[in-house]
């Protein structure tokens, strides 16, 4: 049996889905029956699993993602739509985050690029991986503001020691001089080094003109496409396909509204 002070020190140690685990074992004389070394297993994976689950829940907190349910599990593959599952199970793999390669998402508005690259976070999030998410417009936002207040430099550092950064709304409209500089910065930090996933209504074709000068838009876009796996989505609006009959609730977790 657990003693009261066996069981205070595991909390003290804050292992208390081990001591949980012990109790619950107390009561399972079948359990109880089964050799040491096994029952100790199932105590260390308990509080393994407990831990992990504590991790990835703060990841996907600092995440912010746009869609926060979005899952792998939950990508429909429509025919028509462009998307292969041979391609989304390689990279549910996450071996594209350890390889420090991207991911480029386009497609028309209401395709679901959103859902699937959120989706991809959610994945390397699982997978150990630290991810961030921001829509392209307010990342500029903050990087005027971090410039105009001084903290610029620590703003980038923090960017560029994020393993996945996911971009949305990606050249959703043109840049200023000093807005394509600070996004050159972050991409420049993250080359080679980590991954960013992009989403855009812009083909991969038309971001120059849209990116504006012609030098930072060369240099843009080399490190993003130069390593990146491209998604290009099709078919209509799944918005209009999502949209629930009257009184009826969409349900989350699929990607039929984004």
């Amino acid at each position: 049996m657990l003693s009261e002070p066996t069981f205070d020190r595991l909390r003290a140690l804050q292992w208390d889905a081990f001591a949980a685990a012990w109790r619950e074992q107390e009561q399972q004389p079948e359990v109880m029956e089964m050799p040491f070394e096994e029952r100790l297993g199932l105590l260390v994976e308990a509080e393994w699993m407990a831990r992990e689950n504590r991790r990835l829940t703060r990841r996907l907190q600092e995440a912010k993602f746009k869609l926060p349910h979005a899952c792998i599990e939950g990508i429909e593959y429509a025919p028509g739509r462009g998307l292969e599952k041979s391609v989304i199970r390689s990279l549910a793999t996450c071996g594209w985050v350890r390889e420090h390669q991207n991911v480029v998402i386009t497609g028309a508005t209401g395709t679901g690029k959103t859902y699937v690259a959120c989706a991809l976070g959610n994945q390397a999030c699982r997978k150990g991986f630290r991810a961030m998410y921001r829509r392209t417009s307010r990342l500029t936002d903050e990087l005027t503001l971090a410039r105009a207040d001084g903290t610029l430099g620590r703003v980038l550092e923090r960017f560029a020691r994020i393993d996945v950064l996911l971009l949305d709304d990606w050249c959703h409209a043109p840049l200023r001089d000093a807005e394509r500089r600070d996004l050159l910065e972050i991409l420049d930090d993250r080359y080679g080094t980590r991954s960013t996933i992009l989403t855009s209504q812009v083909p991969v074709g038309q971001w120059h003109e849209t990116l504006g000068d012609p030098t930072h838009a060369d240099a843009i876009c080399d490190r993003v496409l130069h390593n990146a796996h491209k998604l290009v989505l099709k078919g209509p609006s799944r918005r209009k396909d999502s949209a629930p009959p009257s009184g009826d609730v969409a349900l989350p977790g699929t990607d039929q509204a984004e």
